[in-house]
């Protein structure tokens, strides 16, 4: 069966009618079976995300970007073809590229491997990495100063955090579980496993529900009462997927997220996953203490009471509130 198999992929396979395998969302794209040799088959069924369609053209014209699956079944000689073949649907609309202005500029822990960064009824709270230094902070952010800290197991690399109806969320990276702290004390009061992604990166949430990064394209939706991974978007631009999706942040019904290794913001639509924007923040890095330890960008708190963004980076000595240009 095996040699049946890999002979009729040898024969057929599926082609779009212009050959392509990327398309902005709205096109309309058409399947066809390429049979070189003109072989007698069956009728042709053409499948898009194990739905079939009733014919061989489909428009994605609304719904998640990111690779879709197509199949195509017939018969020939006496035998069931299955042929798969995989698509990219990108974002329609170009990026658009955001700047900034430097509104204050606060002291951070320089020692401090910045993963997650959330206000919490006014005050500033931290989550920072690496094996044997991961902690948890609330910080005075005017000042720098550390006012609350507890230090993770050593086994632990702390990830992202935010806040959901009064509880405090912490990730960790590559042991696939997060935990639930009191905010007021930091009592642990529950762990929680991620099994579907591949490790823990950053998370946010809209006031219902959880979204969490795993240092690719994907964002995770997590259930806020299970804590299960329900389903993913795909983070797209225009051109290309957008892989290591970092620290997140929910600002005014969009996703804020740090992209691992670049200096830059994207705004990501939580609907699709289309990148709506991105704020170019290589300037930033230049103005924190140069040192052979000093990292990249990570880290975006939204103050809903001064309508400003707080950003810094792994190991920053500087915090930065600032504000977006849009023009």
């Amino acid at each position: 069966m095996y040699g049946r198999r890999k002979r009729c992929k040898k024969l057929f396979s599926i082609e779009t009618s212009d050959k392509k395998t990327k398309y902005p969302l709205g096109t309309t794209i058409n399947f066809n079976i390429s049979n070189k040799n003109n072989l007698e088959i069956g009728a042709i069924s053409f499948f898009v995300n194990n739905k079939k369609i009733a014919t061989n053209q489909f428009t994605f014209d609304t719904g998640k970007l990111g690779t879709k699956n197509i199949k195509a079944t017939f018969s020939y000689n006496n035998d069931i073809v299955i042929l798969k073949k995989e698509i990219e649907i990108l974002a329609k609309q170009k990026t658009k590229i955001l700047t900034f202005e430097i509104v204050n500029e606060y002291p951070h822990d320089i020692n401090a491997y910045t993963q997650g960064l959330e206000f919490y009824k006014g005050d500033l709270y931290e989550s920072t990495g690496q094996r044997g230094k991961s902690t948890l902070r609330k910080l005075d952010y005017k000042t720098g100063e550390v006012v609350r800290k507890i230090d993770l197991d050593p086994k632990y690399f702390g990830e992202g955090l935010t806040f959901l109806n009064d509880d405090l969320y912490q990730l960790t990276w590559q042991s696939k579980v997060g935990f639930i702290y009191n905010p007021e004390d930091f009592t642990k009061t529950k762990t929680f496993k991620y099994t579907k992604s591949t490790e823990g990166w950053g998370i946010c949430n809209d006031g219902k529900t959880l979204y969490k990064s795993d240092g690719t394209e994907k964002i995770w939706t997590l259930n806020p009462t299970t804590l299960e991974e329900e389903d993913y978007i795909q983070i797209y631009s225009n051109t290309s997927k957008i892989k290591s999706v970092n620290e997140l942040e929910w600002i005014n019904g969009k996703i804020y997220a740090n992209i691992y290794q670049q200096n830059g913001i994207a705004i990501i639509n939580p609907v699709n996953g289309a990148v709506e924007a991105v704020i170019n923040c290589n300037s930033l890095k230049k103005k924190a203490t140069q040192h052979n330890n000093l990292n990249v960008l990570n880290g975006i708190a939204y103050n809903p009471e001064t309508e400003t963004i707080f950003v810094t980076g792994k190991n920053w000595d500087k915090l930065f509130e600032i504000k977006i240009i849009t023009k």
